[in-house]
C-alpha cells in the first residue's frame, strides 16, 4: 500500500497533473510491483516561496516546475527503487516535460502495522487485508 505524495509549485492545469498522477501511479506498478487499484495519491500545490529545493552542490537547475515526489511503502528492494527512479524521471521527461533535473524523489518504508485504512482498525493486522 503505497501512499504518493507530490509537492508542484502552483500553476500546472488539471490535464497535466491527472498525467503526472497516472504516470507515477504506471511506473510504480511496473516497478515496484504495486497491487492492482492499489492507488494512493495526494499533490499539494504551493505558492513558488513555499517550496525551496536547492540542489546539494549537484549542479542541478531548477525551475517552477519541481517536483518533490513522496513514497511511504512497505520495504522495497534497491534495484527496484533504482529502476522506479530513473523510469519515473524519464516518463516524466518524456510525456509531461518536466526537467530530469526538476524530479526530487525520496521513498520511506514502513510496516504493515503502520496503516489504518479507515474506522479506526488496523486492518493488516486484523485479517481483514
Amino acid at each position: 500500500m503505497p501512499l504518493m505524495r507530490i509537492d508542484m509549485i502552483k500553476g500546472r492545469s488539471k490535464e497535466e497533473i491527472k498525467e503526472i498522477l497516472d504516470i507515477s501511479y504506471k511506473v510504480a506498478t511496473d516497478e515496484l510491483h504495486l497491487l492492482p487499484r492499489d492507488r494512493y495519491q495526494v499533490v499539494t500545490q504551493h505558492d513558488p516561496e513555499e517550496m525551496i529545493i536547492w540542489d546539494v552542490g549537484l549542479g542541478l537547475e531548477r525551475t517552477d516546475k519541481v517536483l518533490l515526489f513522496s513514497l511511504t511503502s512497505s520495504p522495497r528492494e534497491e534495484i527496484d527503487k533504482e529502476h522506479f527512479y530513473a523510469s519515473l524521471v524519464k516518463a516524466f521527461h518524456e510525456k509531461v516535460g518536466i526537467s530530469p533535473s526538476d524530479v526530487m524523489i525520496n521513498i520511506t518504508s514502513n510496516t504493515k502495522a503502520d496503516w489504518s485504512f479507515g474506522n479506526g482498525e488496523a486492518q493488516f493486522m486484523n485479517g481483514k487485508l
